[in-house]
């Protein structure tokens, strides 16, 4: 069976070395605290605002001052800063935290889209950081549609379902 971490590189296009650049550098110390909550802010506004109801829908019991902190903190604390989502809310624990979610193909693809945007239009963010950064949310991204598949008894390209077996 493929782990998680190569479907995810299989999946995202995104081989694991250009995933984890974002650990080359401390991110944190380079850009700042404020260029991650810019980023966040950016993101989940585009996001609430989605013009594609499916998604929109996606995050609709959340908060979006509430999914703004979450995400900063994480960034920080996954790219060099001190523990801010830990200390608060404890393990990041990814695939557990979104599996209330669909998180499937399309939906990564929606989020990456936003997440792109967001980037792009940073001022606060050089472009050789906002190219691991993407790289790493796009592996990221799909490491989630994995653990989702994974928690649904399938995966794709051919592996049976887990109602396939049964039959």
């Amino acid at each position: 069976m493929q782990s998680l971490q190569a479907k995810a590189s299989q999946w995202s296009g995104v081989d694991s070395a250009d995933a984890f650049a974002i650990d080359e550098t401390n991110l944190f110390q380079k850009l700042g605290l404020q260029a991650f909550i810019n980023l966040s802010t950016d993101f989940y506004t585009r996001v609430y605002e989605d013009e594609q109801e499916w998604f929109r829908s996606i995050f609709a019991n959340s908060k979006k001052e509430d999914a703004i902190q979450n995400q900063y903190e994480f960034f920080v604390q996954r790219m060099g800063g001190p523990p801010l989502f830990s200390q608060r809310r404890g393990h990041p624990a990814l695939i557990g935290r979104h599996r209330p979610f669909p998180v499937t193909h399309e939906a990564a693809e929606r989020w990456l889209h936003h997440m792109q945007q967001a980037l792009e239009s940073s001022s606060d963010i050089d472009e050789d950081s906002k190219r691991k950064m993407f790289n790493f949310f796009k592996h990221t991204a799909y490491f989630l549609v994995a653990g989702d598949e994974l928690k649904k008894g399938h995966t794709q390209n051919g592996t049976q379902t887990q109602t396939q077996q049964q039959q």
